[in-house]
């Protein structure tokens, strides 16, 4: 499921819940490590402490999926990009890590100012063809070039993450196995499966996949093999459930 966008004083926010679930963590974990390493987080830097007349605004701005778990909060503490990239390493988990980065590349990522300039370029370009009643296919096929040579979208990295989250649920057996709920073992899962992504575009961030190749990119995801030495190890604390041991 996509995470839907919220912002703060146009800043975009997560809530402790949302951050939890992104991590594999509990929003108790989130809230615990907060507490022991408090002087590790600046407010206004890595968090926004609401209370209050502010708190009421807010709420009242999120939808109701959101906002109904938060009726009755009496405070709430909002993560900034750089205070959710501190509770990753905090957490040190391949899953976090992994997630945090997709979040940077989607969530947090703040449109590049030359890709919008030239899409516009294009787009003006394109307008005045048109009402001259000129030969627009050039044109056309040049908007398309540039649409396909540029970066992954923000709604293209969810999409591939969405299919690695499939993959690797099915990997582990599924969500009521015990595989699944091995917080260890399943970050290995989710780590070998997107450092698979990587391995084949060469590249360090879903970012600097192409659009066009984003087909290619979920293909491998779904034609993605489980190595044997995870595949054992998920076998062997699946089974061990299974005999109630």
């Amino acid at each position: 499921m996509s995470l839907v966008p919220m912002e703060y004083k146009n800043q975009r926010i997560m809530t402790t819940r949302i951050l939890g679930e992104q991590y594999g963590a509990t929003e108790k974990n989130i809230n615990d490590n907060f507490c022991n390493n408090r002087e590790r987080f600046k407010e206004g830097k890595h968090f926004i402490k609401l209370e209050g007349k502010e708190l009421k605004i807010f709420k009242n701005s999120l939808p109701d999926n959101i906002g109904q778990p938060l009726k009755f909060a009496p405070k709430l503490i909002l993560w900034t990009e750089r205070g959710a990239a501190r509770h990753a390493k905090i957490l040190e988990t391949d899953e976090a890590w992994e997630v945090y980065e997709v979040l940077e590349d989607t969530y947090f990522k703040v449109r590049e100012v030359k890709q919008l300039s030239a899409m516009e370029q294009l787009r003006l370009q394109y307008k005045a063809l048109e009402e001259q009643g000129e030969e627009i296919s050039v044109v056309k096929n040049e908007v398309r070039e540039l649409k396909d040579n540029m970066p992954l979208f923000n709604i293209d990295c969810e999409e591939l993450q969405k299919e690695v989250k499939k993959k690797a649920v099915k990997c582990l057996g599924g969500f009521d196995n015990e595989a699944y709920h091995d917080k260890s073992l399943r970050a290995k899962v989710f780590g070998d499966i997107q450092r698979e992504i990587k391995r084949q575009f060469d590249v360090n961030s879903y970012k600097a996949i192409r659009r066009s190749q984003l087909d290619i990119a979920i293909e491998i995801v779904k034609k993605y093999e489980i190595p044997f030495v995870l595949k054992e190890q998920i076998e062997i604390v699946n089974s061990q459930i299974s005999i109630g041991v």
